[in-house]
């Protein structure tokens, strides 16, 4: 395996892990890559949610790569979006080297990571009319609504405490048939990122007509 590491705008930074390839695998020359998000609420970067995600998708044969966005006060002015669209730009830049899969690179955010992947997928990037997009989205408890299911304190950390600014990154009223694919999964006794959020973006993504496949397990 090898292990790349590669600057983002703004202070970011994309662990890459790729696989072997090797002729006696004439099958695996070329793989699909998933990109972890991790979460933390915009305030920290997870490191639960990220190497170990990783690492899981290496073993069953991925490439993958670990984003590490802008927090705190630098997470405003869309900065987190435009180093994810960096950083998928730079996997599809270097996909022939790499043996990456270039329609085949799916983004796995968790909590407000998840929140970020989706973001990816639908948002409009600033300074980027034409930004790279995700091939599939993997969601684990994401951050959806700044309505009143909302994790606040990442809505805060995006936009500042105005409820208006903050409506520009609830992403339930962002789907459209230009989506791609989501499978998402959601705890029903999650206390910190309420299962509404993956109810209204199912409900969401079924309107739109996006494929899409759901998991909602009663504890965790």
């Amino acid at each position: 395996m090898q292990l790349k590491q590669l600057d983002l705008p703004g202070g970011g930074l994309l662990t890459v892990y790729l696989r072997d390839c090797v002729e006696t695998m004439p099958q695996a020359m070329e793989r699909p890559l998933v990109l972890v998000v991790p979460g933390g609420g915009y305030s920290h970067v997870s490191a639960r949610e990220g190497d170990p995600v990783a690492l899981q998708f290496a073993a069953a044969g991925y490439h993958t790569a670990v984003l590490r966005y802008a927090v705190g006060d630098d997470a405003a002015h869309g900065l987190p979006l435009r180093q994810l669209a960096a950083a998928i730009g730079l996997v599809r830049q270097h996909a022939a080297a790499w043996h990456v899969q270039p329609d085949k690179i799916a983004v796995c955010g968790f909590s407000a990571g998840g929140h970020l992947a989706l973001s990816g997928a639908v948002l409009a990037v600033p300074g980027l009319p034409d930004p790279p997009r995700p091939n599939a989205v993997i969601l684990g408890y994401p951050v959806i609504t700044a309505g009143q299911y909302a994790h606040r304190g990442s809505f805060v950390q995006l936009a500042g405490e105005d409820p208006a600014a903050q409506q520009a990154f609830s992403l339930e009223d962002k789907i459209t048939s230009r989506t791609p694919p989501v499978f998402v999964w959601h705890t029903m006794e999650d206390e910190t990122v309420p299962v509404e959020n993956t109810l209204l973006l199912v409900s969401a993504l079924h309107r739109a007509g996006v494929p899409c496949e759901a998991h909602l397990f009663e504890k965790g």
